[in-house]
């Protein structure tokens, strides 16, 4: 199943909670949670406070998305419980950020252990194997498409070769893609295997985002 998870860093954030609404009236599954620390990624976004906040915004409008966290920041096996606390249904970090797969797996578990689903990141220059090896132990596998830390960036093609690597191994994993996506291109990645779409700009940058929102759905649902 194809899930759109259209980013909220893109949003206006003086309107998070209409933003919300409108993607999730329009079929979006997620919302995405840019979170940056200024020391993994150069950048710095949003952290507990935003997501405790959307969360209750999104129950009290009784929205159904998932609120799908993705933590580009250092030492994340330190910061779980609270992103956890905070309302995120899956927790997704960087296994550049780990000392190694040992590291990753301890991560993994703390999270489940917080009852949340669980996912691994992996930069464009990352091979995927790392994910391969850990790929029983997730709920999902995201491959970025961009360098982390910045929106509005052209898409890279290799990783789409990763992408496929990836579904080849594990046929029911969830794989996300993060990073240039739009109505051009979306199909490629659904083919390549992906099916969890991130898209920022594509959603959020358009003059009707409830209209964009449904043109990616139908876009990707299509191949």
């Amino acid at each position: 199943m194809i899930k759109l998870a259209p980013s909220i860093l893109a949003a206006d954030f003086a309107q998070l909670g209409d933003a919300l609404a409108v993607i999730d009236d329009a079929g979006a599954q997620y919302v995405h949670l840019d979170v940056m620390d200024g020391h993994f990624v150069p950048n710095i976004s949003f952290g507990v406070p935003v997501i405790e906040s959307l969360r209750k915004e999104a129950d009290r409008r009784g929205l159904s998305l998932v609120f799908d966290a993705h933590l580009m920041i250092a030492n994340p096996k330190d910061y779980i419980e609270v992103f956890a606390k905070a309302g995120a249904d899956i927790i997704t970090f960087h296994l550049e950020a780990c000392g190694g797969l040992d590291e990753a797996l301890e991560i993994v578990n703390l999270i489940h252990c917080q009852g949340k689903k669980a996912g691994v990141a992996v930069n464009p220059g990352t091979p995927a194997c790392g994910l391969l090896k850990i790929s029983d132990y997730i709920e999902m596998g995201l491959i970025m498409s961009v360098e982390p830390g910045f929106g509005g960036q052209g898409f890279i093609e290799h990783t789409l070769e990763k992408v496929s690597a990836l579904r080849a191994h594990a046929p029911l994993l969830d794989i996300q893609i993060d990073g240039g996506i739009g109505h051009k291109n979306i199909q490629k990645v659904v083919k390549a295997g992906a099916n969890v779409i991130v898209a920022g700009s594509a959603v959020f940058g358009a003059d009707d985002v409830y209209a964009a929102t449904k043109q990616l759905m139908d876009t990707a649902c299509i191949y």
